[in-house]
């Protein structure tokens, strides 16, 4: 399988960004929707992208936002991936993919088909609790046919203490965090991100 990738999300401050990237994450996240409690403005996310070294992936995170308005933000920041929590449709995604990599977040459920998501053009796919950012985690059990996918990415509720366990369950190429790395919504807990980091890597 390799190492997991790890995304530290709704990230709204320097210091925090600065704090994923020296723990050893993989990318950091930044929620332009504005009905999130981590939601950041384009001016401080690029400020946050630009203390960033040039080795730590760019994340932003959209909910049925206007498409030139994602684009926009993709050129200002230079993001390299953009992450789809609404409904967005295939068309959609598919222009965007003409200016970055994107993902497909869903929320899960034990009626959701996996066959139903692959002709959606993303390039990978994120499962999600059914409130995203809700720190609420899914059945992963009940999650199994998606063990494996290609490119897959767990969230959800997932916390220093049980990532490996959501590793071993789905075996995901990638983790994502936000709620359960921090002290209270969008300020971030060094240790826990640092723990998060370390176990989530150490398999």
């Amino acid at each position: 399988m390799g190492a997991v990738r790890v995304k530290i999300c709704g990230v709204t401050r320097t210091e925090d960004a600065l704090l994923a990237e020296a723990a050893g994450a993989d990318a950091v996240g930044f929620i332009f929707a504005e009905r999130s409690k981590r939601h950041v403005t384009l001016e401080a996310a690029r400020e946050m992208s630009a203390a960033l070294g040039p080795f730590i992936a760019r994340v932003g995170v959209f909910v049925d936002a206007p498409f030139e308005e994602v684009v926009a933000c993709v050129r200002a920041l230079r993001l390299d991936a953009v992450q789809l929590h609404g409904g967005e449709d295939a068309p959609y995604a598919a222009a965007l993919q003409r200016h970055v990599r994107v993902v497909r977040a869903v929320g899960f459920s034990p009626e959701l088909d996996p066959a139903a998501l692959s002709g959606y053009p993303a390039d990978a796919l994120l499962l999600d609790g059914l409130t995203p950012g809700s720190g609420e985690r899914f059945s992963w059990a009940a999650a199994a046919a998606f063990r494996g996918w290609p490119r897959l990415l767990l969230a959800g509720g997932l916390t220093p203490d049980n990532v490996a366990a959501g590793i071993a369950a789905l075996r995901p190429y990638g983790v994502d965090v936000a709620s359960g790395v921090e002290l209270r919504p969008g300020v971030k807990d060094p240790r826990k991100v640092q723990d998060f980091v370390r176990a989530a890597k150490s398999l």
